[in-house]
């Protein structure tokens, strides 16, 4: 019986040892054909012009085609959804957004887990976003405005319900004791329009949409959210340093793959990534769109959106966020 049991663990050792070289083989053969970046936003926007021209690079690195798959709806929903359930073998890529971790907290049922079902690659880009506030408004910096907001009433404008203008204005209020009212619009554009107008005082804007107001000196800049710096308008303090120890409120982008994916598979991709959106061309297509490169290590990715999650989710139940 010993012998027999003991044979029978060699050959079980033999066939699942056989097993693992396979697969390893399968991911150090790839890619063989093309792989589908999928995006849950229409041509032409952010995401989309970010996503082609990294496709390009990575069609040249990778040496097969990488078609990009315009997937849009529910705020990226779908094509993550489309991603989370495909076969875990490499070609099939996500370039998602901070939805990503926040659309958990705002919808009642997901079609997918955000942890459990997508691998985090890499995180791709930093978008910067200022805010702003109407030149009627005495506050020259973020302590002045969080001294302002505790004793006159503000309004602060977003391009919707649940957006990264909206998140972060709720963050505000939360760390600066604040009750600057929310004032959703149907786009940004629209929130910019009705802030040079004086109609709000504040908005926490993109680049692209603030920049030129800035110059022109139609509005005032006070800080940019996210962690750092930004290369756009070094001259400006982040809101952390400017006076909310903390805050960031950083309109990420990053890409990810089916849960599962082979190590070897996500390894290559992180390297191809990271060392495409470091080039000096991409570096400058970024900046001109007010992007900051971001790439690090899965692990390193996968532990941001965990952190991003916890604290959105704290932020949507305390501002009683809702979703029509």
């Amino acid at each position: 019986m010993k012998m027999r049991h003991g044979t029978a663990l060699m050959i079980c050792g033999a066939f699942f040892g056989a097993a693992v070289p396979g697969t390893d083989a399968r991911a150090a053969d790839w890619p063989t054909r093309p792989i589908r970046l999928v995006i849950g936003f229409a041509p032409g926007g952010g995401t989309d012009t970010t996503s082609r021209a990294l496709s390009t690079k990575l069609t040249a690195s990778l040496g097969q085609q990488i078609i990009v798959d315009n997937r849009p709806g529910h705020s990226g929903t779908i094509a993550a959804d489309i991603v989370a359930k495909a076969t875990p073998d490499g070609y099939t890529l996500l370039l998602g957004t901070i939805a990503l971790v926040v659309n958990p907290s705002l919808s009642a049922k997901m079609p997918f887990d955000t942890l459990k079902d997508l691998a985090p690659v890499t995180r791709a880009v930093d978008s910067t976003n200022i805010l702003v506030v109407h030149p009627s408004v005495p506050a020259k910096s973020v302590k002045e405005l969080i001294a302002l907001a505790k004793v006159k009433p503000l309004n602060c404008g977003s391009s919707g319900i649940g957006g990264t203008g909206h998140l972060a204005v709720e963050l505000f209020n939360l760390q600066a004791g604040t009750k600057i009212t929310h004032v959703p619009y149907k786009g940004g554009g629209p929130a910019i329009v009705d802030l040079l107008g004086g109609n709000i005082q504040l908005i926490f804007a993109t680049a692209a949409s603030s920049i030129a107001h800035v110059k022109a000196g139609k509005i005032r800049p006070l800080a940019v959210t996210t962690s750092k710096r930004s290369a756009l308008v070094p001259e400006l303090p982040t809101v952390a340093e400017a006076g909310l120890p903390g805050f960031e409120a950083n309109n990420w982008n990053g890409f990810l793959v089916p849960a599962k994916t082979p190590r070897p598979i996500v390894n290559r991709l992180n390297k191809e990534l990271s060392t495409a959106l470091l080039l000096p061309d991409i570096k400058d297509f970024l900046f001109k769109q007010g992007l900051d490169a971001a790439p690090g290590k899965p692990e390193e990715f996968g532990a941001y959106m965990k952190s991003e999650m916890a604290k959105w989710a704290k932020v949507i139940k305390a501002a009683g966020i809702k979703v029509q």
